[in-house]
């Protein structure tokens, strides 16, 4: 029996990659996406905080043949470099050594290389067409170009992969409601740029601890935490950094509590930043220029109870679980959500209402369970970096993890180096938790806790961890 056809709306990462696994797999596949063609007009994707690949999104592009060409094109980043308010830094390490960290990567180029591989797997692409509507009992879609001309499209099974802002998920939830819920985070960002060194005077590269084309330490996202707010920096191939504020969107009534409300231009940026972020103002020539007309970005967590429509219609990446980004895992959860929908469907190819079901029903916890540490993640970012009671868990933790490895594994490196089910990372980093502030009580001195003890608690208290799959 032949294979149904596949439409997919949306051509961005997780629509570009699951493409061409699904073609790899035998189904015709076509894809429209409402953008022009960024290999041809240019990368036009608006705000984009810089991409964090780590070991989930590695093993898909590897399932795919892609994961050296990407790498090629990606930064190495072994930890966060904290830098506090005196101008002091420090490295904090993602995993014990270099065979555990992850890759700033450049959201434009990782798209272009994934249209790339798709359309050599014998994927049709679409560009500047845009979804209008969708007549889920019929099976056609209409669409329209970027000259308004509208066309009506019969389609076989029908995948939103086209983000947050979903077209498709509108269409499926004004269909049948989806109980879909959206949790603003109450924060935005907005993104400036450190230039390569050569655009910089010598006496503030002396200052920023760069080296070769960097102004900064290349190897590490830079974060400058300020507990209520943060900037971060992650590096680029040619030598610049991607910089981002996080800040309140609003200050509560008659505050004059930091928030892009209270710091509307550049001129009263400047001042907030050489007050909270000495030395990084420097680094930024074009501050004016980027503040005042860079928009701020919104962060939100979206909830669906339901991701599909009977075998007709099925919702992937942020299209169905988008999450704010203070992990680094959405990509890399919506590039893991591609190699579960395309094993499904070659194992199942003319069922798809049943894998639609499967999907949801594997991906789903999952997705909420990494919605939750991502959120978790902003506090530790902007504030439990630099806290002490934070820093002797870490430690504990890690002095843990090398005397009894099978019993404890920090959830980060759970998260970020494993293929343990994101669930599984969040329930097994809360029982651990509970065991460190159980050993540190009355304490932020690692050198009081009785490692042999707090060994034999561990050993006692939670299982073995399951086998751990890495590449």
């Amino acid at each position: 029996m032949a294979k149904q056809p596949i439409t997919l709306i949306g051509g961005g990462l997780v629509g570009a990659l699951l493409a061409q696994q699904l073609a790899q797999c035998g189904f015709a596949v076509e894809v429209y996406e409402k953008r022009a063609d960024p290999r041809l007009a240019g990368f036009q994707g608006g705000r984009s905080i810089n991409l964090a690949l780590a070991e989930r999104g590695l093993q898909a592009l590897r399932s795919a043949g892609l994961a050296d060409g990407v790498l090629q094109r990606a930064v190495m980043m072994r930890g966060r470099m904290v830098h506090d308010r005196d101008g002091n830094s420090g490295l904090q390490r993602y995993g014990v050594d270099d065979s555990e960290v992850i890759w700033s990567v450049s959201r434009g180029a990782l798209n272009m290389l994934l249209l790339d591989a798709a359309e050599a797997a014998g994927v049709q692409f679409h560009f500047g067409q845009s979804l209008v509507s969708a007549d889920f009992d019929q099976q056609r879609i209409r669409m329209v170009d970027e000259a308004g001309v509208e066309r009506s499209q019969q389609v076989g099974m029908l995948i939103g992969a086209d983000g947050a802002g979903s077209a498709v998920r509108a269409a499926m939830n004004a269909y049948s409601p989806l109980g879909e819920r959206i949790e603003s985070l109450g924060h935005g960002y907005k993104e400036l740029e450190i230039p390569p060194s050569s655009e910089l005077p010598a006496a503030v590269l002396q200052l920023s601890g760069g080296r070769d084309q960097f102004a900064l330490e290349p190897n590490a996202l830079h974060i400058w935490p300020r507990g209520s707010f943060m900037c971060i920096a992650l590096p680029n191939t040619e030598g610049s950094f991607t910089v981002t504020l996080f800040l309140a969107s609003q200050s509560p009534a008659h505050s004059t509590a930091p928030s892009f409300a209270n710091l509307p231009n550049a001129t009263a940026a400047a001042a907030f930043f050489s007050e909270q972020f000495p030395g990084l103002l420097s680094l930024l020539p074009r501050f004016k220029e980027d503040y005042d007309s860079h928009p701020v970005g919104t962060l939100s967590t979206l909830y669906l109870d339901r991701w599909h429509l009977d075998g007709r219609a099925l919702l992937i990446g942020d299209a169905a679980h988008a999450i704010v980004p203070f992990h680094g895992q959405g990509m890399n959860c919506g590039f893991e959500d591609t190699v579960v929908l395309a094993n499904l469907l070659a194992a199942a190819p003319n069922d798809s209402a049943e894998v639609f079901a499967e999907f949801q029903r594997v991906r789903q916890p999952n997705a909420n369970a990494i919605a939750t540490m991502a959120l978790e993640n902003y506090l530790e970012m902007r504030d439990s970096v630099a806290d002490p009671h934070y820093l002797a868990k870490r430690e504990l933790g890690a002095l843990l993890a090398t005397r009894a490895p099978e019993h404890y594994m920090a959830r980060y490196r759970m998260v970020t180096f494993s293929h343990l089910p994101y669930a599984y990372a969040l329930e097994r980093g809360q029982a651990q938790d509970v065991l460190l502030e159980q050993l540190l009580r009355g304490t932020t001195r690692v050198a009081d806790v009785d490692l042999d003890a707090a060994v034999s608690l561990l050993r006692t208290s939670l299982p073995p961890l399951p086998p751990l799959r890495h590449g």
